[in-house]
């Protein structure tokens, strides 16, 4: 305990730096306009931004790129409660009770439950990761090439079935991840995979280039013709937004079993915050002594997934820096820019590198306080800012995109290559496939490649190691349950929709016979 306060104390000396604070300041207000912003969600945002972080050293690159992932998480309740607009999707259950507040004439004690619900539920997860993490890292030490290999099938299969929509595309969407990480030069071999003679491919693609191709390339693509989002206007106080005694009261239990169910999906890889949103959401519903206030303007729907989102938002931090598994696309791409910057996340991170990560965490509580400073008199600024038309933001979007990638390696193919992945993942997503696996795979793929070959290695080609080892075969055991279990119930809802479908079809036969 005693060195945990004094590693925390460090931390805060690492963030409140004038430069490193200067560059939370900078995350937390751009995450905040992202999350307002429709379509621009974090993963756009940082997939943008990405390049600039290859000019920046290693603790405010982090800094900043944190800032915006939590800093997206305010902006989105703001269009979600005033002008019913989802910004991303764990802000679409938001909507179901904000914007009837709002219509009632409540929208800013919706505001206010909700900010307070979100530094709360932040503060129960920082300190979740700060007691839990050197845990974590404790038990990470006794884990070899076999177990880490075995936690790296984990999270690929947890973070591709638990994506939205079919289990069979998310595995697809990874497996081509897979396969574009294999592409360059091999470090055991010398050999080039997948280059095609294109010097350019030698070092591999890119992840900035796959990053800003397949997620704002490919919006871009796929929003062209999007019409200008017509608004109403919103005028707000500080006054209006402190919610009553009786709000609060309401709120305060839905608050705590979010910000838990949060904490509970934090550590799990591939339950994004939609998931663990709708969960909250969905349990609040079933207890309450009346449902039917819900979607009426309940004060409970709003806190408690607000509150799960934030909790969730943090501890997701847990795995991606002690273990090196990323639980979504956005600690994917957290980790890609470490990765970049030569930085490893995994056990050694704690004790190497103690300034990135715990000034990451004393940015946390730095940040979530500038962004309850500074959401108030910015509300008014954020819901202007939604009458921005597509026609202007998208190629804004694009032209930072292009100067951005080409600041990489000063090479025009980076260009090309983010116009082809945005092609790419245009198509996908008109065919309903998930593409933020992609991202998953491609990260965390060549790194169960370098385990899996040391572990194979080790045990001179032997595959029974990983199934001989207790923790690799506990682990492995594990991801085929969960690739069973999401193959199976999706074939099961499949099977049954089908049923509905072929009866649906002979009564409607059976009343033109007659």
């Amino acid at each position: 305990m005693h060195q945990t306060i004094v590693d925390l104390l460090y931390g805060f000396g690492v963030a409140l730096q004038p430069p490193h604070l200067l560059w939370a300041v900078i995350g937390v207000l751009l995450g905040n306009l992202i999350g307002v912003l429709p379509g621009m969600g974090p993963i756009t945002a940082i997939s943008i931004l990405l390049p600039l972080t290859y000019f920046m050293g290693s603790v405010p690159a982090i800094i900043m790129l944190a800032g915006i992932f939590y800093g997206s998480q305010y902006g989105g309740a703001i269009g979600a409660i005033l002008l019913n607009l989802p910004s991303h999707p764990p802000h679409a259950v938001t909507c179901i009770d904000g914007y009837p507040m709002t219509r009632q004439g409540r929208g800013g004690a919706a505001l206010g439950v909700a900010m307070l619900s979100s530094f709360f539920a932040a503060t129960i997860g920082i300190l979740v990761m700060i007691f839990l993490s050197p845990l974590l890292v404790r038990v990470a030490f006794k884990f070899g090439p076999t177990e880490i290999a075995s936690i790296m099938v984990l999270g690929l299969i947890a973070g591709s079935t638990m994506s939205r929509g079919s289990p069979l595309k998310g595995i697809a969407m990874t497996l081509f991840g897979l396969l574009c990480g294999t592409v360059g030069t091999d470090l055991i071999t010398g050999n080039f995979r997948f280059t095609f003679g294109m010097t350019s491919l030698y070092d591999g693609v890119e992840l900035g280039s796959i990053c800003m191709g397949i997620f704002a390339i490919a919006d871009f693509l796929m929003h062209v013709n999007r019409e200008k989002i017509i608004t109403v206007k919103a005028s707000l106080s500080m006054r209006d937004m402190r919610p009553s005694m009786a709000d609060l009261r309401a709120a305060v239990a839905p608050m705590l079993r979010g910000t838990l169910i949060g904490v509970l999906f934090g550590g799990m890889p591939g339950t994004g915050p939609t998931i663990t949103t709708f969960i909250a959401y969905a349990f609040e519903r079933r207890i309450a002594k009346d449902p039917s206030r819900f979607g009426q303007g309940a004060i409970e729907g709003v806190a408690s997934p607000e509150a799960a989102s934030h909790s969730k938002t943090q501890v997701d931090f847990i795995p991606t820096m002690t273990l090196g598994i990323p639980g979504d696309a956005v600690m994917a791409l957290i980790m890609g820019a470490l990765i970049l910057k030569g930085i490893q996340p995994g056990p050694l991170l704690i004790t190497e590198h103690r300034d990135i990560f715990w000034g990451l965490i004393a940015s946390f509580w730095i940040g979530n306080v500038i962004l309850m400073i500074l959401n108030v008199p910015l509300i008014g600024v954020w819901v202007r800012l939604l009458r921005i038309p597509y026609r202007v933001l998208y190629p804004a979007a694009v032209f930072f995109v292009c100067i951005g990638v080409y600041s990489m390696r000063n090479d025009l193919f980076d260009v090309g290559s983010v116009a082809f992945f945005g092609v790419v993942g245009a198509l996908f997503m008109a065919l309903d496939f998930p593409v933020a696996p992609i991202v998953l795979g491609f990260v965390l793929g060549p790194m169960l490649e370098s385990n899996l070959r040391r572990a194979l290695l080790l045990s001179h080609g032997d595959l029974g190691v990983f199934l001989r080892h207790p923790i690799s075969a506990t682990v492995l055991g594990l991801a085929a349950l969960i690739l069973c279990w999401q193959v199976g119930s999706y074939m099961i809802w499949g099977a049954d929709s089908l049923f509905m479908r072929l009866r649906a079809r002979g009564q409607m036969r059976a009343r033109w016979v007659r």
